[in-house]
Parts: C-alpha cells; structure tokens; sequence
C-alpha cells in the first residue's frame, strides 16, 4: 500500500522499467501540450544535459567552456511506481481540490534527495511538473532549495528545464501572496549563488538559456506569460522603426504584474558580466548567450548605469573608457564590424542600440559604425543593425553622416534586398525633419530613369523584387496576380506621410494607376495600406476621390475582406456625399455576409449601412451635420495645424454656406451628442489600430501585419498599424 495524504491506494502493477510507456503518462503529455521526445538509445538516462547550440552564420566552440558532467542515477522501481500512482490519482480527479495541495506536498517530500533524477526523467518529469503547480508556497520553496545545487543540471536538461521553468512560474503566481515574500526571496538567493558560480553553462544551453531568461524576467517582475521580452514579435520592432509606434526603449517594456527582485536581478547580472568578461569570443557568437543578453538589456532598459557596465563588455571596451571619452580602439572597431556579419552578435547589437544610454550610443556610432554605413548594409546580417541606428539617430549631425554615406546608395540596396534600411531612412528623416525632400527624390530615381514618366515609380515599389530581378528593365509592366512586397509598401506608406509638395511624382503615379490595379492594390493587404496612407495624405480630395471612383462597384467585395474592410472605410471618410451613398449601397448587397465577418459589424455600424437603408435622406442629412458640426468647432476653436483644409472637405459649396450655428454652445451640444452614439461593435475586443499621428489616440478595428521581410529580431512582434 501507497500513502497519498490521507489515502491509502494498492500499487498497480508497471510496465517494465526500461520498456513498455504508461498510457497515462502518454495521455498526461498531451494534456499538457509537451512536445518532448524521449531519447531513442535510452529511456531514462539523459547523457546529453548540456547541449550544444549553433547559430546561423557562426559555431561555438566544443571546447570553449569546460562542463561539468553530471550522470543521473536510474530511478529506482519503487519510487517510479509511487509516482505513477501519484500521477494516476490526479488524472482520475480522485483527489479534491482541498486535498490536492496536500497530496503533492507530500510527494514533493518523498522527492527529497531525488529531486534530479525525478525532474531530468522523461515520464516522471511530468508528474514533477503537476505537483510543482498544486503544491503550496512552503513545499514548492522546499523543493527548490533541498535541490538547489542541481538546479543548473536540471534547467540543462531536456525534461529538467520544462520542471525547472514550472517551479519559477508557481513561485510568480505565489507572489500575488506578499506574505510569501520573504520565503521566495530565500529560495531564489539559494538557486542564484550556485548559478553565478558558472552562469555561462546555462546561458550558452539550448534549454538552460529559456530558464535562465525566465529567472531574469522574474527578478524584473515581469508576468512569465508575456511575450514582450523573450518572443518579441519583428513586426512590433519595425512598427517603431518605421515611426508606427513611440519607441519604449527608455521606459519598461512590459507593467509590472507582480513584485520582483531588484537585488537578485542586480546580483545575477553582474555575475552574467563577469562571466562574459572571461569568455567574451565565445559569448559575442553564441545564439543562446545572445538570446539571454537580449533580455537581460530589455529589462534593464531605462538604467543607464547597469547598460554602461554590461554594453561596453559585449563590445570588448570598460564603462570607464566610455565616460572618460577614450576613444574606442581601431582593432576594437574592426573587430566589432566583423562580429557585427554573425547572425548572433547582430541581433545583440540590434537590442543594445535599441537601449543603450546616449553617450554610449553616440561613441560607437561615431568610433564604429562611420564610414561603415554601406558595408554593412550591404551584408544579410549587418543591415539589420544599420536599420537599428539609424531608427535611434537623435541629431542632426548623425542624419547628415548617414545621408552622406547612404543617400547615394538607394538603388544599390534595392537591387541587393535592403529595403528594410531605405525605409528606416526615410522614417528617420521624417522623424528628424532633415532631407525629407532629398529622401523622396532618391527613392524616385532608385525606380526609374529621368527619362521615363514618373507613373511607373509606384508600381515598380509596389513589386521591388520583381522589378530589380527582371532583366529588361524598361518592358517591365504590373506581374498581375503576383504578392506585393512587404517593405516597398512600408515604404511608399512612409513617403505618404511627407508633406505634398516632397511627393508630387509618387501621387502622379498612383492616381494614374488604371482601376484594375488600383482593386487589385486593394485586395493586397500591402497594397491597401498604400492606399489608405494615400488617401490620409496631404494630396487633394480631387486626387483622392480619382482613386475611390476606381474602386466603385467593388466595395462590397472588399468589404468581406479583413484588409479591404479599413480601405472602404477610409474611402468612406474621404469621400463626397454622393461618393458615401455609393459605398453603402454596395455594402447593404453584401450586408448578410458582412455580418458573419469579423470585421462586418464594426464597419455596418461606423457607416451606419441600416441607417441608411431605413430612411436615405436622415442618413444623409447626419453626414452632412457630423462633418460640418467638426469642421466649425475646429475653425472656431483649433490651432492652425489642427483646422481641416479645404481639400480635405466633402461637402458642396452650397451645403458649407447654410451650415453656420447660431450658439457655440449648441455646437458642443451637437458634438457631446455625436460623440455618445453607440460605440463601434470591436471597440472592446482587444483590436487595436494605431493612427499614423501619434496625437490622435482615437482605438479602432486593427488587422494583422504580415511579417516578410521584417527585422530579424525574429522571434519577437505587434501589428503594423495605420491611420484610420
């Protein structure tokens, strides 16, 4: 008989130790999601704890850093068959939720003195795992500290890590509790002395690296479940490169959930330093050493005193040379562009110059990266950390190094794929206020000839690779069917924002676009962000409504679509009355469709498509109120930059004149009244759409980016957002 609290059950007869699976088990894995697969030459002996990574474009040395080899002891019959049994009560709910945290308290403690073996076995780690999450505070902290010298052995190991990053989340979630401070803070103390006695073996493991970032977002207090810091997502990266979004590089990333370790993260940090200090050539191209840097320079973003010490390490100078203005050696430099060309260190340097203090950044722009811009913008993984400086340029004087050395590039880094740096380029300039007129000249001529009509500039953007890839150049014409480009459409989004006279030969392009390929821009989801960035820019509404009488007869179409739905949206707003009606009439021959969309009932309730088929003329008649109520209140009351223009008016000339209020207090009236309509079907859902100007906060329906083509911070994004 087998004690489980207060329960006595029979032992069941096992499959053979070394043989047959518990169905169980088997069954628990999928519950859980795991996806671990056990090793073909032996069930239970892990020989390989410590694994060994290679990155994409670098390998780590075997014999860089000497490991301790740790050989698991077989799990003796008994102690397997008591955790089977364990395993088998939990599953059949024969434990009440009352007693479930004293049933796995109890098998935690028959666990002591085993706790390696249990967590590195394939099975069994999943039956540790279950306990570690109904366990309360007192047991879990138990655990980890009778197993606290192992703790590195176990988060290197396949099974074990899974064990290992279950334990830190129950103790982020037993943090709700403040009480259990003090008891966790000890325990976490007890595992971080034994990992800075060598923290490099987990930060260079595939497996260890996951907990050992888990442990730094911890110490943070940050939720484990968030995806900012370890998965950040590439489109969220580009969406502040390219001015989408505010850069957050100087405040945390994430709000705090729970409370953390400042002292821990400070104590774990500076043993991760000095760790790097004594194998700084294996660190600088390690993928899973540069992954766990990345996070720790999130997390410390904002404290430039930490950055100082850990930034000038990576890059193989001292803090002190940094602030006493010591020139970053020529060898150092060298050797910093050349590691800059490895797939690791690059998306390190991406995140320290995302984050790094003003004096720092400023050092190596001028002592490391001048007058070796094109180099490595030219290179697959280089241009990604041109991208980053450029993004984080904060004088004048760096744009007008950059231009001087990429300004005359722009077609050599179409041809060669850059496009990514163009486009930080512009954003910068825009961002900057500094060559928006020379941006958008040279971004022309990169696409087509003097002697050529400016009407091809669009499209050859719209299809960068198949243009620069076609070997007759000049009988190119639109590849119909064919994907658009991702960035050329970020970038012909950017130059949109520009002020009109900068753009003039890129609005001629696109209104003289014929109506197949406007709808067939339109059906693109990159297309139809170059669409509506048109139709938000400073352009006339005559050229505006040239566009949206292309897309008539269409509208219903793209109305069904995720993306097509905000380009009828905003033709909606730019356009005239007559032009209004058009769009809801096509929508009211789809409306039963539209419902069952996603995106339908926020787009039927924002034209008011019922409003309008119920009574024509009352529709129209709140069109008319809405828009001349706003552009009254904002000529009364607006700055100059805030009062609408002429252009950008729908109303006749006629309806302008009758519309002037007697009161303003009858103009707030109407507005205060406007503004309480009910509000749009998904304003609530969680989708966000980010407007291009950064002062008008207003939330709307947001659709997905794609994410070709994107900064290679490949794990990490948000959606690429734009002005509704």
């Amino acid at each position: 008989m087998v004690s489980f609290g207060s329960k006595a059950l029979p032992l069941r007869r096992l499959g053979g130790i070394m043989g047959d699976e518990d169905n169980s088990h088997k069954r628990s894995r999928k519950k859980m999601g795991m996806s671990r697969k056990p090793d073909k030459q032996s069930n239970y002996f892990d020989a390989n704890v410590n694994k060994n990574g290679s990155g994409r474009g670098s390998q780590r040395q075997s014999d860089s850093e000497t490991r301790r080899s740790v050989v698991r002891k077989q799990v003796d019959p008994e102690t397997t068959k008591y955790f089977s049994e364990i395993a088998n009560l939990i599953e059949s709910n024969g434990v009440d939720m009352e007693e479930r945290s004293v049933v796995c308290g109890n098998a935690l403690e028959e666990a002591r003195g085993k706790e390696f073996e249990l967590a590195t076995d394939y099975y069994l780690s999943h039956t540790m795992q279950t306990l570690l999450e109904g366990c309360d505070v007192n047991s879990l902290c138990s655990f980890l500290q009778s197993c606290a010298k192992d703790f590195p052995s176990i988060a290197m190991d396949r099974s074990g890590s899974h064990v290992a990053e279950t334990a830190i989340k129950s103790l982020s979630q037993h943090l709700q509790d403040n009480d259990v401070y003090s008891v966790i803070e000890d325990t976490l103390n007890a595992i971080c002395k034994v990992i800075v006695k060598n923290p490099g073996d987990l930060m260079c493991d595939c497996y260890g690296s996951h907990v050992l970032r888990s442990l730094l977002s911890l110490f943070k207090g940050v939720p484990l479940d968030s995806s900012e810091f370890n998965r950040r997502k590439s489109s969220s990266v580009l969406a502040e490169r390219l001015n989408f979004k505010a850069f957050r590089a100087d405040t945390d990333i994430s709000p705090q959930a729970v409370q953390g370790f400042p002292g821990l993260l400070d104590f774990l940090v500076s043993g991760m330093s000095k760790c790097i200090q004594n194998n700084i050539k294996t660190m600088q191209v390690d993928q899973y050493s540069s992954l766990v840097l990345q996070s720790a320079l999130k997390l410390l973003a904002g404290d430039e005193e930490k950055l100082l010490q850990i930034i000038p390490i990576l890059i193989g100078c001292t803090r002190e040379e940094i602030l006493e203005g010591d020139s970053i050696k020529t060898t150092k430099a060298r050797n910093i562009l050349y590691l800059m060309k490895e797939t690791a260190f690059s998306h390190l340097m991406e995140v320290a110059l995302e984050v790094a203090p003003e004096v720092l950044y400023n050092e190596m722009f001028t002592k490391v990266f001048r007058n070796s811009l094109f180099e490595l913008s030219s290179h697959h993984c280089g241009n990604f950390v041109i991208q980053a400086l450029i993004s984080h340029a904060g004088s004048l004087d760096q744009m007008e190094v950059i231009w001087e050395e990429l300004g005359s590039k722009f077609k050599d880094l179409l041809k060669m794929g850059k496009s990514g740096v163009i486009a930080s380029l512009i954003a910068a300039s825009q961002r900057l206020h500094i060559y928006e007129h020379k941006c958008c000249e040279a971004l022309a001529m990169a696409v087509h000839s003097s002697n050529e009509s400016s009407t091809c500039i669009v499209p050859r953007i719209l299809f960068l690779d198949s243009y620069f890839y076609c070997e007759d150049k000049s009988n190119w014409n639109w590849p119909s069917g064919a994907k658009m480009h991702v960035m050329g459409s970020l970038i012909l989004q950017g130059v949109f924002r520009f002020q009109n006279e900068f753009i003039q030969p890129f609005i001629t392009s696109i209104t003289s676009l014929n109506a197949d390929n406007i709808l067939e821009a339109a059906k693109d989801s990159g297309g139809a962000r170059v669409i509506e960035a048109f139709l938000s820019s400073d352009a006339s509404a005559k050229l505006k409504r040239r566009i949206i009488m292309k897309l008539r007869g269409h509208f219903g179409e793209l109305s069904l679509q995720s993306s097509g739905s905000f380009t009828v949206e905003k033709c909606f707003t730019v356009g005239n009355i007559s032009l209004r009606e058009a769009i809801v009439s096509e929508l009211l021959t789809v409306q039963s469709e539209l419902w069952n969309t996603k995106q339908g009932p926020h787009l039927m309730r924002k034209l008011d498509v019922d409003g309008f088929a119920a009574r024509p003329d009352q529709w129209r008649s709140r069109q008319e109120s809405k828009q001349s109520t706003f552009n009254e209140f904002y000529s009364t009351f607006g700055s100059s930059e805030t009062k609408p223009s002429k252009n950008s008016s729908f109303l006749s000339d006629d309806s302008k004149k009758t519309s002037q209020p007697n009161k303003i207090k009858q103009m707030r009236e109407e507005i205060a009244h406007l503004q309480t309509s009910p509000a749009p079907f998904l304003s609530t859902t969680g989708f966000k759409r980010k407007p291009n100007k950064p002062e008008n906060s207003s939330k709307k329906f947001a659709r997905n980016s794609a994410d070709d083509d994107v900064p290679k911070v490949k794990n990490k994004s948000k959606n690429i957002v734009t002005d509704t």
